[in-house]
């Protein structure tokens, strides 16, 4: 099996109220952050031939994302209008067309997938044919990262919720994402749902609180890095891209791939990358993950 890793997801371009645009989308944020830390990404994704399709594409190239086959298609490319309150955080308006043929993912040591892009129709039935035809062996990750509007009804996009959590060893979401999956729920509560479809490392983020997570049945609590926040948006794909390189880094990928057992300082280290990486992207504005020197510098600096 190759290093490659495999992205599966939206790309388009978040258009900030005050007119300025910048590539997003919680998956190509997510394969450009592991680009960015090293490891050979490809992205499968629909980007449109159309001034946002070449600003996403430039974005990809500049940190070295591969595309997939049927990536680039005739059209326009989707977007986000990004509006961002007094204190930072962003919320989102959708205009999106997500349909995708079964992406080839073979080779791939981990396969990601998150969003919109898992849980959007038409997409999201390939989404679930190419993680369901993935080799024995691949690490699959998911961040559900909900977006109310532009999912589906809310129990078609729960039973795909539940269905991804049992094909992946590893799920991310933030305690919004929560709150919309189980409103009456306890973080906790959550976590061990998840856990109970067949998820192995569970994690969630709460903000300026840091992140919970529920690992093989032992749970851990890490605060957040103190930061002053330019702006949110990114963090949680940053967090996500963070943690998922740790795993990689430290071959705890192949641990959870092959369901044996994980030690707590190898969930410590994933859990200290991904905290590290939310808090220097939030201190600059948009979704701009860190590179691995950066990265590696925090790290060591958090150590001394």
């Amino acid at each position: 099996m190759t290093e490659q890793v495999a992205v599966i997801g939206e790309a388009l371009v978040d258009v900030v109220e005050e007119g300025e645009t910048h590539p997003g989308g919680s998956p190509m944020n997510i394969a450009v952050g592991l680009a960015r830390l090293g490891h050979p990404t490809t992205l499968h994704a629909r980007i449109g031939a159309d001034v946002h399709g070449d600003l996403v594409r430039a974005h990809l190239q500049e940190a070295g994302v591969a595309l997939g086959p049927d990536t680039l298609v005739p059209g326009s490319t989707s977007t986000a209008i990004a509006r961002v309150d007094a204190d930072g955080k962003a919320s989102y308006e959708f205009d999106i067309d997500w349909d995708i043929p079964v992406p080839d993912v073979s080779g791939a040591r981990l396969v990601h997938t998150g969003s919109i892009g898992a849980l959007r129709e038409p997409g999201a039935t390939a989404v679930r044919a190419a993680l369901g035809a993935a080799a024995p062996g691949t690490l699959l990750t998911l961040d559900p990262n909900i977006r109310p509007d532009v999912i589906g009804a809310r129990d078609e996009v729960l039973h795909r919720v539940a269905d991804l959590a049992g094909l992946c060893q590893v799920v991310k979401l933030s305690d919004e994402d929560a709150a919309w999956l189980a409103p009456e729920a306890t973080l906790e509560q959550v976590l061990s749902d998840l856990a109970a479809h067949g998820a192995r490392f569970v994690v969630v983020t709460r903000g300026a609180e840091g992140c919970l997570a529920l690992v093989d049945g032992a749970w851990f609590a890490r605060p957040a890095r103190p930061v002053v926040v330019a702006d949110t948006i990114g963090a949680g794909d940053a967090f996500m891209s963070g943690l998922l390189h740790a795993l990689l880094r430290d071959g705890t990928d192949r641990l959870l791939a092959a369901g044996e057992p994980l030690q707590d300082d190898a969930v410590l280290a994933a859990l200290e990358a991904a905290l590290t990486s939310a808090a220097l992207t939030v201190a600059r504005a948009g979704a701009n993950p860190p590179t691995s020197a950066e990265l590696d510098e925090a790290l060591r600096a958090s150590r001394e």
